[in-house]
């Protein structure tokens, strides 16, 4: 079985949200998985595909997975980022190009970014992310300004999981 290349993971940054986007992994590949989500300071994986590995040992390294799994090319459901400012939160499907970068390119948009820049933005790290429908829907998405919201300290609300 021909081995598929995949690209490396890559951090997008934006404001005080940190994001790492990468492929799928396996059970095989766990172990050198979590030494690169340790080096981004990874908190929380979000899986976006159906589950190819064990999750117990990226939760014995206090990093949660959460399943937000839903069909390519087809709209992600209604879950957004909330997390502490300036975490890394890791999001992976199958091969990093199509589901991960539009949960990504929806928490740009959250955050204020057209999402004409957050494609291009994306894109620029992670070459060959997004398909036509992909672009189609976050050309069409209405941002609900959730991710600028502010606390009643005064302080911007940016990267998050609800």
């Amino acid at each position: 079985m021909a081995r598929m290349n995949r690209p490396a993971p890559v951090e997008v940054t934006y404001r005080s949200m940190r994001f790492l986007i990468t492929h799928n992994l396996t059970n095989a590949t766990l172990s050198k998985f979590i030494e690169e989500l340790k080096k981004y300071g990874v908190t929380t994986i979000v899986r976006v595909c159906e589950a190819t590995y064990n999750t117990t040992l990226v939760e014995k390294e206090g990093i949660r997975v959460l399943d937000w799994p839903f069909d390519d090319g087809a709209p992600p459901s209604n879950q957004i980022f909330r997390e502490d400012p300036g975490c890394c939160i890791a999001v992976h499907c199958v091969a990093g190009l199509g589901r991960a970068p539009v949960l990504v390119a929806l928490a740009l948009i959250e955050g204020g970014m057209k999402y004409e820049d957050a494609v291009q933005f994306i894109r620029q790290k992670r070459r060959g992310a997004f398909n036509s429908k992909q672009l189609l829907y976050l050309e069409k998405y209405h941002p609900k300004m959730r991710l600028r919201s502010k606390d009643s300290s005064g302080h911007r609300n940016n990267c998050c999981i609800q």
